[in-house]
């Protein structure tokens, strides 16, 4: 333990001479962002720094309406989901490696799979995965193990998000996997250990998935599912669960799903809960099919992820049911209706929207992409991802208002 002794003055002291100094004080005289004076006033009781803070924070102009997409989404979140997600039986660091664990995580997760499954139309879900990204690149890893005797080359849609493009690229690297791009599936698939579409695609065009002769993997919005036919053609279904009630915090993190059919579960990464009995006859919850030695003999193991995002998956479970069926699919033809009317609007305005059919985010051509969302912007609206120089990909939520839209038509 001798290395975590901290240093003492004659070793200070040493260090400071070999760089010429003779005094800590003269070598932070070097750093030019220390202040001596921070000139912040007096001391305030905490209502009124709150007050301060909040009016301090007004300034920053955070008030937009919001038609951002491409991944991360702009959605209604009940109250009571932070409120149960951080109770403190649920609130901890602790990853359930073990099958004996609290019944109670083990029954949510097992929920969070069962719903999972329905939504997807697959046999079975994992416990989650890191992201949307992360879930892309396992399921290609899984498909490779699957066909072992397929070319070591799968084929990946150039629709994809750009986002899980790159997390791809990086697991594929490693793992010397060799990625042909595409941009409608060649008819003669055999010779791929795997096809990876996302439907609806990154553009927000929906396409009929037609099932290749090689594992299909099929990356989905969840929340386009609840009013669209569930990929069953596929092999492995995959995505982000972030349109289940997650908060978009700039971004991340939020978490991925996974579902499979039966048969390839014992290739699936990540932890799995099973319902069971146990010795009274009670009805009882375990991890299964997988061991936590599976996920720790590294170059040996099925996958390096051993752990999920139980909160996350948490929160998507009972944003799930608190919204019920009927609830989740009215959320989503809110969202696929206000994305029709914008375009519809946009279209009498003489801009171009380019999709054929899409659920809730499409793309538009427009003359210049950065003066049309910057004009947008200084009428507090984000109108907006720029693709280039004349395309917009645009989404819309049931969180936009009518008024929103009206006011994103009027302002170009």
């Amino acid at each position: 333990m001798k290395n975590f002794i901290a240093h003492t003055d004659a070793e200070r002291q040493e260090m400071l001479a070999s760089i010429n100094y003779s005094d800590i004080e003269d070598l932070y005289k070097q750093i030019p962002i220390r202040f001596e004076n921070f000139n912040i006033g007096d001391a305030i009781n905490e209502m009124e720094t709150q007050k301060k803070i909040k009016s301090l924070a007004r300034k920053n102009g955070t008030e937009f309406s919001n038609f951002l997409g491409g991944g991360v989404y702009n959605k209604f979140i009940p109250a009571a989901i932070g409120y149960l997600a951080q109770r403190m039986e649920f609130l901890t660091a602790y990853t359930p490696y073990q099958p004996e664990i609290s019944q109670g995580t083990l029954q949510i997760i097992y929920e969070y799979q069962t719903m999972i499954s329905r939504l997807t139309g697959m046999d079975i879900a994992n416990a989650s995965m890191y992201d949307g990204g992360s879930a892309c690149a396992e399921a290609v890893l899984m498909a490779h193990r699957i066909n072992k005797g397929k070319k070591n080359i799968c084929l990946i849609s150039n629709k994809l998000n750009p986002e899980y493009k790159e997390v791809i690229k990086t697991y594929l690297w490693a793992q010397n996997i060799e990625i042909e791009w595409f941009d409608e599936v060649p008819q003669n698939c055999s010779e791929y250990c795997c096809v990876l579409i996302q439907n609806p695609d990154y553009y927000g065009e929906i396409s009929q998935i037609t099932k290749p002769d090689t594992i299909l993997i099929v990356c989905a919005n969840l929340s386009s599912l609840a009013i669209l036919e569930p990929p069953r053609d596929a092999d492995i279904v995959v995505g982000d669960i972030q349109p289940l009630g997650i908060p978009m915090s700039f971004g991340g993190p939020h978490a991925g799903y996974m579902a499979c059919k039966e048969q390839y579960m014992r290739q699936m990464p990540g932890r799995l809960v099973g319902a069971t009995v146990d010795a009274d006859g009670k009805k009882a919850y375990t991890l299964t099919i997988q061991t936590r030695e599976q996920h720790i003999k590294r170059e040996k193991a099925t996958s390096n992820i051993c752990s999920n995002q139980s909160l996350i998956a948490l929160s998507a479970t009972l944003y799930l049911s608190l919204l019920g069926e009927n609830g989740f699919k009215q959320v989503s033809i809110i969202s696929a209706n206000n994305a029709h009317k914008l375009s519809g609007l946009l279209n009498k305005k003489g801009i171009k929207t380019v999709n054929k059919n899409f659920f809730n985010e499409f793309v538009i051509e427009v003359n210049n992409s950065d003066e049309f969302l910057e004009k947008l912007k200084k009428q507090n609206i984000l109108g907006g991802i720029k693709l280039d120089n004349t395309h917009i990909l645009v989404c819309a939520t049931e969180m936009n208002s009518e008024e929103e839209i009206i006011n994103y038509t009027n302002a170009i």
